[in-house]
């Protein structure tokens, strides 16, 4: 056999293109990310029962409201951005049943996973972005006996505590003037009694926790799941 044969019978070795898009596909195909649980979720294809309540609290308590640009001693965390909205919530609907402050305390839960854009880059990013945040707000509220789906009046009042806390938010820790914070997050008409101290990661991450039992614990009796 001559050498040129020889050569020619040789499997070919896969060019350095070909490599780089297999591994850019073997790095795309994983969308889960593994908690401290030992739970895997799947970001596009989330599962209620790879949800779990520790792994939500721990993750938001670790995670900035404003991308760190606030003033304190503490970052300003999402698990406390959340109490507030509940707070607030409770101000506006003092009748509501538990599982909607439930749902208000998990408003923003995707974001253990997901992150939180600033609202500027959320808009940048698009619609990918909410269709991936509402299908993984779909898992965790069936994980915890919600709706997967919020009534609509449910969701509209807690828009709107999210953009009071924001306001308030936005004067207190992040540097706005009033007027600044009036123009992006609308003033309150009835301004709340609202007094925001960041809060230690352990601190916020125990007071999560320990709102949501209460929360669960309520809700489950009012719908006769105990």
């Amino acid at each position: 056999m001559t050498e040129a044969a020889s050569r020619s019978n040789r499997p070919s070795k896969p060019s350095l293109r070909s490599r780089k898009t297999a591994s850019r596909d073997s790095i795309a195909a994983r969308a889960w990310q593994r908690m401290l649980s030992g739970r895997r979720l799947d970001l596009l294809e989330p599962s209620p029962l790879d949800v779990e309540i520790e792994d939500i609290a721990h993750g938001l308590a670790r995670l900035a409201r404003w991308n760190g640009q606030t003033s304190g001693d503490h970052p300003f965390s999402v698990a406390q951005h959340c109490l507030l909205v509940t707070d607030i919530c409770a101000t506006m609907r003092p009748n509501w049943p538990a599982k909607w402050f439930l749902a208000a305390l998990l408003h923003d839960a995707p974001e253990y996973v997901i992150g939180d854009l600033i609202s500027p880059f959320k808009s940048a990013v698009g619609l990918d972005y909410k269709h991936v945040e509402r299908r993984l707000q779909g898992a965790i509220h069936l994980r915890f006996g919600l709706p997967a789906t919020l009534p609509s009046p449910v969701t509209d009042t807690i828009k709107r505590a999210d953009r009071v806390s924001a306001y308030f938010e936005a004067i207190e820790l992040a540097g706005f003037a009033p007027e600044e914070a009036a123009k992006y997050f609308k003033k309150p008409r009835k301004l709340p009694n609202v007094n925001i101290k960041p809060l230690s990661t352990i601190v916020c991450q125990r007071r999560f926790m320990r709102r949501f039992r209460n929360l669960a614990a309520e809700a489950r009796l009012m719908d006769g799941r105990v």
